[in-house]
């Protein structure tokens, strides 16, 4: 058999092989973070949030036509989209491989059998090596854009090496015009796959030149980066926003319709391009024809993003930044809501703002465009080269980190420090060695010893970075996200590396290219500020795809290696099998337990709960991704209380999000916001100011409003620059009650009525006023308690506009209620007992969770954080504290029914205190003996090794963990006291009297 028919076979079947264990580990329903907006957006051709990925959607919306109406299949369906995706990128890194291999072993094109096995064997290793790595195979078993980015980037290298191989033949340069119109279309889906021009700048030089030097090199780089630029920048940015001022001109200056400019200006260029084009054909000039053809097939590519203009125009649920006109498109591609970091220089965080520089764009209107402010760029009074401490809400992290005192300013090493030390190293190098030597757990980490770091599984290594690695417990061993590939793929690929540099430099140098684009320029242009809300080793994932090519060609330097001992034909199948265990054999068997997700559910049932613990009509505040995106997909996808309006509080602080309240979705009623979409349009209320008048009494928030949405210059103050704004005159809030429309509405419980007062009163929270607050103020004096509003339980407390007091708990939600009650819970939490026993017992689903054997860090946070404190706690501590056994003891026992399998943290210890008081007062005491047992048994382990760890590391006391471990062992020796349980009272009190002797020495 040829070789060039083996070498597809093969890679068709490492790519089946991959796609079958995707597939097979995929998760059945939506995922935490962007999954359930991408999934609901796919699903309806809806818009998602800056800067989009159109034809992301509209792939996975083909995905989604296979379910045949079965909506619940609908995300298991886009998840396998993301699979297949995956599975076709290790057949495009199976092919790369094998390309680099035989340039090195068989320059002919044709070998022997025995150099066909090692090509094929090198590709293989690579190939199924990458796709069994932890960030590639997270990604490649949910529906978000990265699947689909690796197979662009895959398919663009392949592409670039075929060219290569036929650059001398006359048709050659249509594998560059391919490249061109794959990197369009990959900007429909993510920009990370642009990263990777500056290496194929370079291919085509060393394979053109006929004598390599450093600055050819040099220069080659610098086009591959001014092209890379042009197509971020110039066609992406500038493009559009020429069009932009071009129908400005057309609109506010000639009077004619929208978009004529639009139009005239894609005439003029089409038409410049064309006849580029025909000038280049004429004149002979192959170079300028080739650079304008691929502009329009780049252009081709983008023009997906037109799904978004078409779409915008109709009324659809989801429609991040409303990009219906050209100007509202510029900013959804520039991505104008978010803050940009600074790259080579800018202030770090402790500089003081000396001038401020406004910037402008355009708003439409119904008769034209209009100048409004968008963005203010500042001027400070010091500035640094490099700035990696830029974040003034970061400023005791930086001063901690790098031990600066208060007032003392970070320098130009402070900042190199912090960027190898934290964003290199940590948010980079460490995300590298999860990957390719292993993994202490899935922890989130923020620079501790016990969570989130990589390890190898080699003891002596692990305890002296780590230590404690003696204290282990077995639950710790056997965790499984705790992976150990002892530095096995990575030395593959380091072996790769060299005999790569050996063999072939000019090939090693594309490669080291690709993997420092791929890698630390992400690093270096993200910028990133320390305490991210989740790991970000997706971002790096090309990174990881390039250096697995090298695990690839560290086979075939195995080979040399061993083939000096014993026969070439045995080395080479002695060889192949040892990487095949040390690359992809170990990678799968550490990997699987804690990368199928295929029985997970739990995203899917909380957004579920959230749902169901509102009244029909409902509003529902809510802030985040994880509180709002898992609630969209249930909406848009399954159809599920379609009739609750889902607010975002970030969102909300947006002009086009809250003209979209203002219209109806699906079954959900508009919001009750009365005034003129002119009175909050961008750029008129963007934020107004606190000036206290010092009123005395608390002013009705009607009154507040309309003061706030004046055009009266009464009701109005003049800034520095002469332009008036409105402002709040006072924090002392107060609502009139309609006590009968209360009542009517059944907002409280009956038991309540007569603790309905004549009106709240309250305090804002916060010395301004954003749109998002100002619309909630108008909901307030609208509604009239006809609709009941609730709050997300993942909703922070400066959210709540100071109405802390009147919401109420009754599960997932806060409902807002017009009450004044004696508080009944520890955090002065307001509990409505019986609905939220109600909700718990009868409405509530809880999935699978006590049958996980990995339960994800995401999942466990949700329930650690909300559903075991907000949900079970609070339930358990208001029926205990009204007496109401019957129902504790239901409470309890789903509670208990619907653990994780094991604890996770001191915390949950702690908590589960509760449910263990619980269940000793109602009897259940076989059951409160085996939840005790294993609460102390993980204290145990847990103190026994966070001293392990301060010892052997002579780090900090962890004081919050020992706090807890000391605290819940103190709960529970009250409540087996108070149980007469005194065997386990004996282990309680021993372990307190161990742990107080050890840590309040």
């Amino acid at each position: 058999m040829k070789y060039a028919k083996i070498n597809n076979i093969v890679g068709w079947l490492c790519g089946a092989i991959a796609a079958t264990v995707y597939i097979i580990t995929a998760e059945k329903f939506n995922s935490w973070w962007d999954t359930g907006e991408f999934i609901a957006s796919a699903y309806k051709l809806q818009i998602v949030h800056q800067p989009g990925a159109p034809l992301f959607l509209m792939l996975q919306n083909l995905f989604s036509n296979f379910a045949f109406g079965d909506t619940s299949r609908i995300a298991l369906l886009m998840n396998i989209g993301s699979a297949i995706c995956s599975g076709l990128t290790i057949v495009f890194l199976f092919w790369t491989t094998t390309a680099l291999a035989r340039k090195i072993m068989d320059k002919a094109g044709e070998g022997g059998n025995l150099r066909i096995l090692q090509i094929i064997g090198a590709g293989t290793v690579g190939a199924l090596a990458y796709g069994f790595t932890d960030t590639f195979w997270y990604s490649a078993v949910e529906s978000e854009v990265y699947a689909m980015s690796s197979l662009c980037t895959a398919i663009v290298f392949w592409l670039v090496l075929k060219w290569e191989r036929r650059a001398d033949q006359p048709d050659a340069n249509r594998w560059l015009l391919m490249i061109a119109y794959v990197m369009g279309l990959s900007i429909g889906v993510h920009l990370l796959n642009l990263l990777t021009i500056p290496a194929l700048a370079l291919v085509v030089y060393l394979r053109k030149t006929k004598q390599i030097t450093w600055k050819g090199v040099a220069k080659s780089l610098g086009i591959g980066i001014l092209i890379l630029a042009f197509i971020l920048w110039g066609l992406i940015q500038y493009m559009v926003k020429s069009a932009a001022y071009v129908d400005l001109f057309f609109v506010n200056t000639l009077g004619l319709p929208f978009g004529f400019g639009v139009v005239s200006f894609m005439i003029l260029i089409l038409g410049s391009l064309i006849f580029g084009i025909i000038y280049s054909v004429r004149r002979v000039m192959p170079i300028l024809n080739v650079l304008l053809l691929g502009i329009c097939f780049v252009l081709v590519g983008f023009s997906s993003y037109s799904m978004l203009l078409i779409r915008a125009q109709t009324n659809i649920s989801l429609n991040n930044n409303d990009p219906d006109n050209v100007f509202s498109f510029l900013g959804y591609l520039s991505r104008e809501q978010y803050a940009s970091e600074p790259l080579l220089k800018g202030p770090n965080f402790d500089a003081k703002v000396k001038e401020a520089h406004t910037q402008h764009t355009y708003r439409k209107d119904e008769s034209g465009y209009t100048k409004i402010e968008s963005n203010r760029k500042y001027t400070y009074d010091k500035e640094s080269l490099f700035p990696r401490m830029y974040s003034e809400k970061h400023a005791a992290y930086y001063q901690h980190y790098l031990n600066l005192n208060a007032d003392q300013s970070p320098t130009f090493l402070d900042n190199l420090s912090f960027f190898f030390s934290y964003q290199l190293n940590d948010m980079y190098i460490r995300y590298f060695m999860w990957n390719f030597v292993g993994r202490q757990n899935d922890k989130q980490g923020h620079g501790t010893y016990t969570e989130g770091n990589w390890l190898s599984g080699i003891d002596f290594l692990d305890n002296a970075r780590l230590g404690g690695q003696e204290a282990l417990s077995p639950s710790m061993k056997s965790d499984p996200s705790r992976n150990n590939y002892f530095f096995l793929p990575l030395l593959l690929g380091v072996l790769g590396l060299i005999w790569q540099i050996k063999h072939r430099k000019q090939d090693a140098l594309i490669v080291a290219l690709l993997f420092f684009f791929t890698g630390i320029a992400i690093v270096i242009y993200l910028n990133q500020t320390p305490m991210q809300p989740r790991e970000r080793d997706y971002a790096y994932a090309g990174s990881f795809y390039v250096f697995s090519i090298w695990i690839g060609l560290g086979l075939l330097g195995l080979i040399d290696i061993i083939k000096q001992k014993i026969m070439l034909k045995s080395a080479s199948i002695l060889s192949l099998a040892i990487c095949l265990i040390a690359g992809p054999g170990i990678l799968i068997i550490e990997n699987w337990d804690d990368h199928n997700r295929a029985e997970r559910e739990m995203t899917r049932e909380v957004a579920f709960n959230y749902l169901t613990s509102c009244e029909p009509h409902a509003i529902l505040f809510t802030y985040a991704d994880n509180d709002t995106f898992p609630l969209w997909y249930l909406q848009e996808v399954e159809g599920i209380r379609t009739d609750v309006r889902i607010v975002n509080l970030s969102y909300l602080q947006s002009d086009w999000y809250v003209k979209q309240s203002m219209q109806d979705i699906n079954e959900a009623k508009r919001l009750p916001l009365n005034f003129e979409v002119s009175k909050i349009a961008k750029g008129v209320r963007d934020g107004l100011p606190l000036l206290d008048m010092n009123i005395e009494a608390h002013t009705d928030v009607r009154t507040l409003v309309d003061i706030m949405l004046s055009d009266n210059r009464n009701n109005q103050i003049q800034m520095k620059d002469g332009h008036y704004v409105n402002f709040l005159p006072t924090k002392k809030l107060g609502l009139p009650i309609d006590k009968d429309s209360v009542i009517r509405n059944k907002v409280v419980p009956q038991d309540w009525e007569k603790a309905i007062p004549d009106h709240i009163e309250w305090i804002y929270n916060k010395d301004y006023v954003t749109r998002a607050e100002l619309c909630m103020m108008e909901i307030l004096a609208n509604n009239n308690w006809e609709r009941p509003i609730y709050f997300g339980m993942m909703c922070p407390e400066e959210s709540f506009m100071g109405l802390d007091k009147y919401l109420v708990s009754e599960g997932f939600v806060y409902r807002l209620m017009p009450v004044e009650l004696n508080q009944i819970a520890d955090d002065n939490t307001l509990i409505n007992s019986d609905t939220l026993h109600r909700n718990i017992t009868q409405k509530y689903k809880w999935g699978n969770i006590h049958e996980l054997d990995h339960f994800d860090p995401d999942s466990n946070f949700m329930y650690e954080n909300f559903i075991l404190s907000n949900v079970f706690v609070n339930s358990l501590t208001s029926l205990m504290t009204e007496n109401k056994l019957d129902k504790a003891k239901e409470v309890a026992l789903i509670a208990y029914d619907n653990m994780p399998k094991k604890v996770s943290s001191l915390r949950q210890v702690y908590l589960n205190s509760v449910i263990v008081d619980t269940l000793y007062e109602t009897s259940e005491l076989d059951k409160a003996r085996l939840l005790t047992d294993k609460n102390l048994r993980f204290v145990e382990e847990e103190m026994n090794y966070n001293y392990a760890v301060m010892q052997g590391k002579n780090s900090a006391l962890d004081e919050r963990g020992v706090r807890l471990g000391l605290a819940s062992l103190e709960n529970y020796q009250k409540i087996l006291s108070d149980a007469d349980d005194e065997e386990l009272l004996i282990v309680a009190t021993a372990l307190n009297d161990k742990y107080k002797n050890i840590y309040l020495q």
